[in-house]
């Protein structure tokens, strides 16, 4: 049975444990290349405000601050840099928006990119990102947001999922609607890796297999194993 509300498609008719695999998810930053966290950390150290300060201020009104603005391309770089600085400041941080921006400079991690080349042929592949449209726009040499290396990935997935392109973002549940529907897969036939368990959480509810990314090696050994547990379920 299926069930249209505004265009989207609701699939009722699969359970999740029944549900073969057809897709495969990935963020891009934190996933496909090393996260920025460690980075703002050191920025955290150099600036001498309290750890985990930037990760504060991203969580305070997280659908309306001047990070998810952004990301939605609803602000240009000088406004959210600040509207940033005064969220900082409202919660006694005295810090540079644009350095934090440096902290968005990551690097491929290249067993990630072999392993998404080996599952090409059987796997319908996405990359699920938040991020900056000024970055989509940079010459290559100049990207460093998380996303600045998307080109070398790019060619090896069927579609990549922008929120600066569709103007929603990740955690939101329309962002992994819209996701499903350009895909062509019903989520319960799709596995999702992120780095941010507030992000794998709307998707885990609506069916997703999730894995939360903590390291390059933990991320692939979960993959294999909910690969390999769903082709020993096809074969039974």
């Amino acid at each position: 049975m299926l069930l249209v509300i505004s265009d989207y498609v609701l699939w009722c008719c699969k359970p999740y444990d029944q549900a073969m695999i057809k897709a495969i998810l990935f963020d891009f930053g934190g996933v496909i290349t090393t996260s920025p966290f460690d980075a703002f950390a050191e920025y955290e150290r150099e600036a001498a405000i309290p750890s985990g300060a930037i990760r504060k201020i991203n969580s305070i009104n997280p659908d309306t601050n001047a990070w998810a603005k952004f990301e939605r391309n609803e602000l240009t770089r000088g406004q959210f840099i600040s509207s940033f600085e005064e969220e900082a400041v409202a919660l006694g941080f005295s810090l540079s928006a644009e350095r934090v921006l440096k902290c968005l400079e990551t690097t491929i991690r290249p067993n990630m990119v072999d392993v998404i080349k080996s599952l090409r042929r059987e796997y319908k592949l996405a990359i699920l990102t938040n991020n900056l449209q000024e970055s989509s726009d940079d010459s290559v040499a100049e990207k460093k947001s998380p996303t600045a290396h998307l080109d070398m990935v790019f060619n090896l997935v069927d579609d990549v999922i922008e929120s600066s392109k569709i103007g929603v973002r990740k955690p939101e549940r329309v962002f992994y609607e819209e996701a499903c529907r350009v895909i062509g897969v019903d989520p319960v036939e799709c596995v999702f890796l992120d780095d941010l368990g507030i992000n794998l959480k709307p998707a885990r509810q609506m069916g997703m297999h999730t894995i939360k990314v903590i390291s390059e090696e933990q991320a692939l050994n979960d993959l294999y194993v909910v690969l390999r547990e769903n082709k020993h379920k096809d074969r039974n």
